[in-house]
């Protein structure tokens, strides 16, 4: 099976019967969770119960994309207390909001930690990864293996680092936290569903994800197909892809 199911879709908080920021990728047997934010865990269980996946990759350390790592830790660490360390490639303050959640287990003892900023694979994929900007050191992450190409921009303001991670994808998953016109104010840290079809530009299909709470869904997609050729998909959870 090779496939992306969408465990959750919202930025900030997550909006009643949503979850935050969650993606859990499959390939051949092989199991990859991109982010795991508030209250995507429960929604992770549903497909493997104990937490059973090969690898952990974190984008950034803000709590709506990895406070629910700590959660799986939990799991893991009474479920199944003789399994080896699951890999875990994030940033190095992911490391201190997992301690600082849950110091016992450490989760050091549960997690196995890479710097997501030298990962170049992962199992079967080749990993690619290049900073983008935002509040905290965010990387947008690309995986690739025979047959499969996805990509994952975390968070993200505008920049052309963007279609250079999006080129010749199967899948651009793409924050799209905002709104209408591109804001004025500089730095720029989060993009408007335009601005995340212009920057997916070269990939097949753009999944767009990190909805502020309370959006109408409905007009992100369509102001992102006004930038973006190929399919346009509003992130829900439940979703899954075939790749």
């Amino acid at each position: 099976m090779r496939s992306l199911t969408v465990l959750g879709s919202c930025g900030a908080w997550p909006e009643a019967g949503r979850a935050c920021a969650g993606f859990l990728l499959e390939y051949d047997g092989f199991r990859v969770v991109l982010d795991l934010g508030y209250a995507a865990l429960p929604r992770l269980l549903e497909h493997r119960p104990k937490g059973e996946v090969d690898a952990v990759v974190v984008t950034h350390q803000h709590p709506d994309h990895c406070v629910d790592v700590s959660a799986l830790a939990r799991v893991r660490y009474y479920e199944a207390p003789d399994a080896p360390p699951i890999p875990l490639h994030c940033t190095p303050g992911v490391l201190d909001v997992l301690r600082a959640l849950e110091p016992i287990p450490d989760p050091a003892t549960v997690f196995e930690f890479h710097d997501l900023a030298t990962t170049e694979q992962l199992g079967p994929f080749t990993v690619e990864t290049v900073e983008l900007p935002h509040y905290k050191t965010n990387f947008g992450v690309r995986l690739s293996a025979p047959g499969v190409s996805v990509a994952y921009s975390g968070d993200s303001g505008p920049s052309p680092d963007l279609r250079k991670l999006a080129e010749g994808t199967d899948l651009f998953i793409s924050d799209a936290t905002l709104q209408g016109p591109s804001p004025e104010t500089t730095p720029r840290y989060l993009m408007t569903a335009g601005e995340a079809g212009r920057g997916a530009r070269g990939a097949r299909r753009l999944l767009l994800t990190h909805f502020w709470p309370g959006s109408d869904r409905t007009v992100s997609v369509a102001e992102a197909e006004q930038e973006f050729d190929g399919v346009v998909i509003a992130a829900d959870e439940g979703l899954t892809i075939t790749l």
